[in-house]
């Protein structure tokens, strides 16, 4: 062992190019050293097998992070990860090491993962090029009690998602060192071509009466049409998007505006699919705030748009069909389908799955994943559906479900709270000027007692909140909207409908949290006093104008 700290890091492109040798020869001169990082903190290396094995067997050493800060609250260079991204299964000492390692340890074993290997190529070749300017993702209403023809609409998802799929293997060249393809016929995709779009895209499917997807918010939305139940064929909803920036007016949200009806499969995947190669050629490509496809929507027109359509594919579309949205919720609590399968829907506070103090959802859904007698499936609402459980396995579900008090959880969760969501904001995304996943559970902890005051403790209206103007929590399609404009403080929309098909609008700006409050229960006492029998909060504050000109 050496006591005279060597440099450590910060090496020379010669070195970087072969660490290997660099290692060999500073196990040569000793396998344990005292250096000095590159950042100037302290540190010691233990190189090869031997005495790695002996000093993580050392009680006196520590692998955990929080155990180092306690000793020096400077080892944490700036910029580096701190403790909450550092504390994980590897970076911990027993017995947390030992208790994560117990949980997956069954899981990784060659056989396991030999057998997963055709489950993970098919989930990365769906996701490729997710985050690009392609089609993102097609969203769909998960819950089978939507409709008995639940199955049969939600199998359009995939198949949608296949046909928008980008052709190229480049993506695999660069990852995953694959050989070079010199026949350039192979990578030729005759839906992006050479430059894929302007900016993402995004599709929703919808089944009436419940709007749970929130469909219109997408570029492109289909909406079920059902009919003595036989499904028809869909309504065609282009333009959404509710992406907006702070002080430019040329950004706003919209919802999407339905166009006509296609029915037949031939024809639906070739109306989707031209949509596609107008965004393609039409959207904006100078200015990537304006690229998405509601501002082409707008700057050409609905009848424009409808005939570039009809050019493209050879046909027209049919007028709309009829249909309405009652509502927008996920199902929660034990509901059974038309088959006789069991469906259960735990409340999961901004979709955030831990154990903490009061409910232990982490631990609930890893003992049910281990039964291997459920299916997770995924809500729009940052929710989650056991689904696909037997009869007779369903008093297996429960017992846990009640084991981890999730049903206690779930069932003693508000209105407003089980329909409330938010985006992740601080301090995960870069773009986020102010809390929402972490804040919003609290701020609906001090709005219940201003409704239940007014006696409207049972009313299910829908809060969002976003750390930026980008909605990606969706709060321009809530009754009430909150939009982060600082630390702390948020611009409070008002006036949308509860069904979704309404956006809502600035009632006042910057506001901190004494200021929300203050007007909320001016607000809710106003609507206890002069709402409508049945009137929903949107409705009402729509009624009373409470919005800026």
């Amino acid at each position: 062992m050496t006591d005279t700290p060597a440099s450590w890091g910060g090496w020379a492109p010669a070195v970087r190019e072969d660490p290997a040798g660099h290692f060999a020869q500073a196990r040569a001169r000793c396998p344990v050293q005292r250096v000095r990082l590159a950042d100037g903190h302290l540190a010691w290396v233990v190189l090869g097998y031997d005495a790695a094995r002996q000093a993580l067997g050392d009680p006196r050493i520590s692998k955990d992070m929080l155990a180092a800060l306690a000793a020096d609250g400077e080892v944490v260079a700036e910029g580096l990860p701190g403790p909450s991204f550092s504390r994980h299964m590897l970076n911990v000492d027993p017995p947390d090491h030992t208790r994560l390692r117990r949980l997956v340890s069954r899981a990784f074993v060659p056989g396991r993962i030999a057998a997963l290997e055709p489950a993970i190529r098919a989930l990365a070749s769906g996701l490729l090029a997710a985050c690009g300017d392609v089609n993102r993702n097609v969203t769909c209403a998960a819950h089978p009690l939507q409709s008995e023809l639940h199955a049969q609409v939600h199998a359009y998802a995939a198949r949608i998602s296949d046909l928008l799929l980008p052709k190229t293997r480049a993506y695999y060249e660069v990852w995953l060192e694959g050989e070079k393809i010199t026949d350039k016929k192979e990578e030729e995709d005759p839906l992006y071509q050479d430059r894929y779009l302007p900016r993402k895209f995004k599709v929703g499917i919808a089944i009436p009466p419940n709007n749970e997807v929130d469909v219109l918010t997408n570029d492109l939305g289909l909406i079920a049409i059902i009919e003595n139940n036989e499904l028809k064929g869909f309504n065609i909803a282009i333009g959404g998007g509710l992406g907006a920036t702070h002080g430019n007016a040329d950004t706003y949200p919209r919802l999407a505006t339905v166009i006509g009806f296609v029915s037949g499969d031939e024809q639906l995947f070739s109306t989707i699919y031209e949509i596609v190669t107008i965004q393609r050629d039409y959207g904006n490509r100078s200015d990537r705030k304006l690229a998405r496809l509601k501002y082409t929507l707008d700057k050409y027109g609905v009848d424009w748009y409808k005939q570039e359509l009809a050019k493209r594919t050879g046909f027209e579309l049919e007028a709309a069909r009829p249909y309405a949205f009652t509502d927008r919720k996920d199902y929660y609590g034990w509901q059974e389908n038309h088959q006789g399968l069991w469906y259960y829907t735990p409340f999961i506070e901004s979709g955030r799955v831990l154990d903490d103090e009061k409910v232990a959802i982490k631990s609930a859904l890893f003992e049910i994943a281990e039964t291997g007698k459920a299916h997770f499936r995924f809500t729009a609402n940052q929710s989650l559906i056991l689904a696909d459980i037997r009869k007779k396995d369903k008093p297996a579900i429960d017992k846990i479900l009640k084991k981890y008090k999730i049903i206690e959880h779930t069932e003693a969760a508000s209105g407003i709270r089980k329909n409330s969501i938010s985006c992740v904001a601080l301090p995960t995304c870069p773009l986020a000027l102010a809390e929402a996943q972490r804040y919003l559970p609290d701020l609906i902890g001090k709005i219940e007692p201003l409704l239940a005051g007014h006696g409207l403790g049972e009313e299910n209206i829908i809060i969002r909140m976003t750390g930026c103007p980008n909605g990606c929590g969706r709060p321009y399609a809530a009754e009430i909207g909150f939009v982060g404009t600082a630390p702390g403080r948020y611009n409070l929309h008002l006036g949308g409908d509860h069904e979704g098909t309404r956006l809502n609008r600035i009632y006042k700006e910057n506001l901190d949290e004494a200021a929300i409050l203050k007007e909320l229960d001016l607000l809710f006492w106003l609507y206890r006093k002069e709402r409508i029998t049945g009137e929903k909060f949107g409705d009402f504050a729509l009624r009373q104008r409470w919005y800026k000109p």
